[in-house]
């Protein structure tokens, strides 16, 4: 049995370090490695079981392809043209940009590849819901301070789990408030941490209060109960990860979005720390940079 992982762009260095000496092979940012599926930060797709299909022109590529399954995406890192030509004989996939919160499409999609002119490389369940694991949105250009809030954004989408009206939200690292301004716009009550004040129309929504403080200083205690603890904040990946354990520790929040900022080196033994939590997933969303996100949500 084989597995492939299809990299996040510019990420392929992290994504071999995490998958070692699996790998047997590479294509392009599509690294195949010897077993199943496991979970892969730095992959932004990962292929369930793989096949190698021989093709002898564009319409049995197609024709092959078709009588696994429906919805198809191509990635192409290598005959580009011919991998066009047997897309266009697929049922079409909408890759529009969505509109959150709209869900995430349910309906299975494939992935596939050309190896050779003719042999191709196909997995008809994939990780991802969205075409090489890539979301756009329809962007807000006008209520958000800054383009953060497409982190959120897309890490709530692919949980499928959104803050509901009237549930309590901390914001760590809020300033200047694009988060904030995600969670207050789906109803929630955000409590806004941060030393530095947030962009005075995000302070102004009604349902935000910004606390002048550490994000490192707070005692989870002094909260009461937490629906939903979101970070953003900038700290070594190590820093964060003890506040972490000492909000797990006291029970206080119930679901976690947080962002992991390395700072020059990847520090993949923290990496392994965050996705060794029980119930979390680690991933790289398709709108990070040189971050990961880590969610926990019960």
């Amino acid at each position: 049995m084989r597995s492939a992982y299809l990299a996040a762009e510019g990420f392929e260095p992290q994504l071999r370090v995490e998958l070692g000496d699996r790998i047997v092979a590479e294509h392009g940012r599509l690294m195949l490695c010897d077993g199943g599926a496991a979970p892969a930060a730095w992959a932004a797709n990962i292929w369930r079981e793989p096949q190698e299909i021989e093709i002898a022109s564009i319409g049995d590529a197609a024709s092959k392809l078709r009588a696994i399954q429906r919805n198809w995406a191509l990635y192409a890192p290598e005959h580009f043209r011919r991998g066009k030509l047997i897309a266009e004989k697929l049922p079409h996939v909408s890759a529009k940009p969505i509109v959150f919160p709209h869900a995430a499409p349910v309906a299975p999609l494939g992935s596939w590849t050309l190896l050779a002119p003719d042999r191709m490389l196909a997995a008809a369940d994939c990780s991802s819901p969205f075409p090489n694991g890539a979301v756009e949105f329809v962007e807000d250009r006008e209520g958000p301070p800054n383009r953060a809030y497409l982190k959120l954004w897309d890490a709530l989408t692919r949980l499928r789990a959104y803050p509901q009206p009237g549930e309590t939200c901390l914001d760590l690292g809020a300033s200047p408030g694009g988060w904030s301004w995600v969670l207050a716009k789906l109803g929630a009550r955000v409590i806004a941490i941060d030393k530095a004040p947030l962009e005075p129309r995000i302070a102004a929504l009604p349902n935000i209060e910004w606390r002048q403080d550490s994000a490192f200083a707070l005692e989870p205690a002094s909260f009461g109960p937490i629906d939903w603890l979101c970070c953003d904040v900038i700290c070594y990946p190590a820093r964060l990860l003890k506040m972490i354990e000492r909000w797990l520790a006291q029970g206080q929040a119930r679901n976690f979005v947080c962002t992991l900022k390395f700072q020059g080196e990847t520090d993949h033994d923290t990496a392994r720390a965050f996705a060794a939590i029980p119930g979390s997933q680690l991933f790289h969303l398709h709108h990070n940079k040189h971050e990961l996100t880590w969610c926990l949500v019960r």
